[in-house]
């Protein structure tokens, strides 16, 4: 039997849970093109409870240069007193505090180019406003938007001047962010284990942070700094019949509940057996969590492990051409009652994944396109296909 989700009556999304984090270590390889990590958060005295499939959420702040930035071009020292609506706040704030822990300084939207419009006293900076604006602009703001931030936005337009109330007013509130937890209850029930690719890149001449990456590996001491957090429930997990096959495909941090998955049926006593697929660029860089899938392999954890480096050779390998490599064994499990979850990518892996499945079931099972897509529909009633994807 799975662990049971009992009900967490203190701390939710609304109250949120001061968690520490006590472990930060580098997951890739110092010649890997990627920053992972893993990091453990404790839980201790949270009266929290997650199941293997269960995301983390985590409240972060944003980064201090950024806050800086924007009050310097104000002109502000931060204590101003504001009050954003969208916030519903019984009294102002202070406007650094606003700035730095309650609303988001990314994405911004066409509604601040044309506040600015209406404010700009410079001829030019009117004119490049009046462009973007435009109605056969569309496509072209798109992408001006993509590329900025709010404070690019306000040092590309200075002559425009805007007060700190009507600014934040323009903002949106600093969410949350989810991160598949990756690691079992039934191993560690007092803290939580998280796979996390750190965004770190330049654009438009300045540094770019992810916000909740960068707040968890930069700008949390381990042992210390709280961090606010709690338990989203999910329906994506791990069968209850413990006899069950299970077949995963988790490529890059799409990994994380997979290993709760294993360590989960590995505690539990599962005699179904498990296979993952899995894959990054590098093998020498990005073989997350290496020693661990190999002991499972010598212990019996797992039946399988499949791998695709997709820049370790000259054509690019991933993890749905190792599917389609392994058709026939892949419908021998499928036919036997496997579940197949996914996880990681949906723009363009969780797609590629979903067509190859098709295709194996079509040619393997000697159906048609229309009936492998039944069977696909079938194992997604059953719970037999399941998707964590983002």
């Amino acid at each position: 039997m799975s662990t049971p989700v009992i009900a967490d009556t203190t701390y939710n999304k609304d109250n949120p849970f001061p968690a520490i984090i006590t472990e930060n270590r580098l997951l890739s390889q110092t010649v890997s093109q990627k920053e992972t990590r893993h990091f453990v958060v404790s839980l201790a005295g949270s009266g929290l409870h997650y199941k293997a499939g269960d995301s983390l959420g985590v409240f972060p702040t944003n980064h201090p240069n950024d806050v800086t930035a924007i009050l310097q071009s104000f002109g502000a020292v931060g204590d101003e007193p504001v009050q954003p609506a969208l916030l519903k706040l019984h009294e102002p704030i202070a406007l650094r505090e606003a700035l730095h822990t309650r609303l988001a300084l990314n994405a911004p939207t066409a509604k601040i180019l044309a506040t600015l419009f209406t404010r700009v006293k410079d001829s030019a900076e009117k004119v490049k406003l009046a462009g973007l604006l435009a109605p056969e602009a569309k496509d072209a703001l798109a992408v001006y938007l993509e590329e900025r931030e709010y404070v690019d936005i306000l040092a590309e337009f200075t002559s425009a001047h805007l007060t700190p109330q009507e600014f934040v007013d323009h903002l949106r509130k600093l969410v949350p962010r989810l991160y598949s937890i990756a690691s079992s209850p039934r191993e560690f029930p007092d803290e939580v284990h998280l796979t996390v690719a750190v965004v770190r890149y330049e654009l438009n001449q300045r540094k770019r942070f992810g916000v909740c990456t960068t707040f968890m590996a930069d700008r949390t001491p381990v042992g210390s700094a709280p961090v606010p957090v709690f338990v989203s429930h999910s329906h994506f997990g791990p069968p209850e019949d413990l006899a069950k096959d299970v077949i995963m495909v988790g490529p890059g941090t799409g990994v994380a509940p997979f290993r709760a998955f294993v360590q989960d049926r590995v505690a539990a006593g599962a005699t179904g057996r498990n296979w993952l697929f899995f894959g990054d660029q590098q093998r020498a860089g990005d073989f997350l969590y290496e020693k661990e899938w190999n002991a499972y392999l010598v212990s019996g954890g797992l039946a399988r492990l499949d791998t695709a480096w997709s820049r370790d050779q000259e054509q690019k390998i991933y993890v749905q051409d190792k599917l389609r490599e392994q058709a026939a064994e892949l419908w021998a499990w499928l036919r036997g009652g496997a579940s197949l979850y996914v996880c990681g990518d949906a723009k363009f892996m969780a797609k590629d994944v979903d067509a190859a499945l098709h295709d194996i079931i079509a040619q393997q099972g000697g159906l048609t396109p229309e009936q492998a897509n039944d069977y696909v529909k079938l194992m997604k009633k059953e719970k037999r296909y399941q998707r964590d994807v983002y």
